[in-house]
């Protein structure tokens, strides 16, 4: 068993998430370890869906953590960042929250840093070290449930940041400082 933080190092060192061992452990802020933590999501710009469990018996899943980040790629740049598990977490808690375990609708997942760049050029509302390129944010919908009560589901949860943007359809969720927008 290896850490959170060794899992996170190694890949950072090129380590291949295959090579990875299945599972490492899992922080504690999770509501019932025992179980299983699934996401399914659909992201909207290359039409590729994921249904995984990414967390089971109190550890998390590589395998099902590398399937969501596959589908959270930067289409952009073909580049598969690794998300930070507790965002995963985090969605988990908010369709909790929502009552609601639907698809959720990916509109930003992982973003390369010139991805990023390239969209901070076109638009003021994208940050220059926006959390997307260290894993750490989502851009993202439900379909059926009003962009409003999925904002304030997330703010009550108080894990990270909280961007809502009803012109665009999407609210951001990540996992950094408690702030909102």
């Amino acid at each position: 068993m290896i850490s959170r933080r060794q899992f996170v190092q190694a890949l950072a060192c090129g380590a291949s998430i295959a090579a990875a061992p299945s599972v490492f452990a899992l922080s504690s802020t999770a509501p019932n370890l025992a179980l299983p933590r699934k996401l399914s999501m659909f992201n909207r710009h290359t039409g590729e869906r994921a249904q995984s469990v990414f967390a089971f018996q109190g550890e998390w899943v590589a395998d099902g953590i590398a399937k969501l980040n596959q589908v959270l790629r930067d289409h952009r740049q073909q580049e598969v960042g690794m998300m930070d598990p507790n965002l995963f977490e985090l969605i988990c808690q908010l369709q909790d929250a929502l009552d609601c375990h639907d698809e959720i609708h990916i509109i930003s997942g992982y973003r390369s840093p010139k991805t990023n760049a390239q969209l901070a050029l076109r638009s003021n509302g994208v940050a220059k070290k926006s959390y997307h390129m260290k894993g750490m944010a989502i851009d993202l919908a439900i379909p059926g449930v009003p962009l409003k009560e999925i904002r304030d589901a997330a703010i009550e949860l108080q894990g990270g940041g909280v961007g809502y943007y009803p012109s665009s359809g999407f609210v951001h969720v990540d996992t950094g400082p408690v702030r909102r927008w």
